[in-house]
C-alpha cells in the first residue's frame, strides 16, 4: 500500500512539473566564454532584464552597437498572437511568442524592415539549461543568416 501511494504520488508530482514552463525574470549578464557568437558582428544583448508573469513577458535589452548604448523594451504575449513593437529607427517589429509543446523552450520569431538591410526575420529559442538562460537566435536577410548561442548567467 505504501508502495502504492509513493508511486501515485511521484506520478502526480511528475504530471504537474512537466506542464510548468521556465520562469526567466531576473537580470541577466551576457557570458561571452559560454556563448557562440559571430566574430564580425553580434545581435546578442550585453544585458536583458525580463519580467514574465503567466502569459505576459516583457524584454529589455541593452546592446552597444559601433561604440552607441541602447535599449529596446518588447511586451509580448505568450500564446502566438502577434505583437507590434517600436524596432531600429521609425520601424516596427511584428512578433509572436509561443511555447513548445514540452514547455521547456519559447520561440520568438520577430520580423522586421531594416533600411537598407530590407526585411528581416529574427527567430529566438529561449530555455533555461543549468542556471542560465540560453537563446538560440537566427536572423535572415538579404545579407544571408546570422546564427549565434547566447548565454546568459542571471545577476
Amino acid at each position: 500500500m505504501k508502495k502504492t501511494i509513493l508511486l501515485l504520488t511521484a506520478f502526480v508530482f511528475t504530471a504537474i512539473a512537466s506542464g510548468q514552463v521556465p520562469d526567466f525574470t531576473g537580470n541577466w549578464k551576457l557570458n561571452n566564454s559560454k556563448s557562440n557568437l559571430n566574430y564580425d558582428f553580434t545581435l546578442a544583448p550585453g544585458v536583458i532584464i525580463i519580467a514574465h508573469k503567466d502569459n505576459d513577458m516583457t524584454i529589455e535589452k541593452h546592446s552597444s552597437f559601433q561604440g552607441q548604448d541602447y535599449t529596446s523594451n518588447d511586451k509580448f504575449t505568450l500564446d502566438g498572437k502577434e505583437c507590434v513593437n517600436p524596432g531600429w529607427m521609425d520601424s516596427q517589429k511584428k512578433s509572436t511568442a509561443i511555447w513548445a509543446d514540452d514547455k521547456k523552450s519559447l520561440k520568438i520569431t520577430t520580423n522586421l524592415s531594416a533600411g537598407d538591410v530590407g526585411d528581416v526575420t529574427i527567430v529566438e529559442i529561449l530555455k533555461m539549461v543549468e542556471d542560465n538562460m540560453v537563446i538560440e537566435s537566427t536572423a535572415t536577410s538579404s545579407y544571408g543568416d546570422l546564427v549565434e548561442t547566447m548565454v546568459y548567467d542571471k545577476q
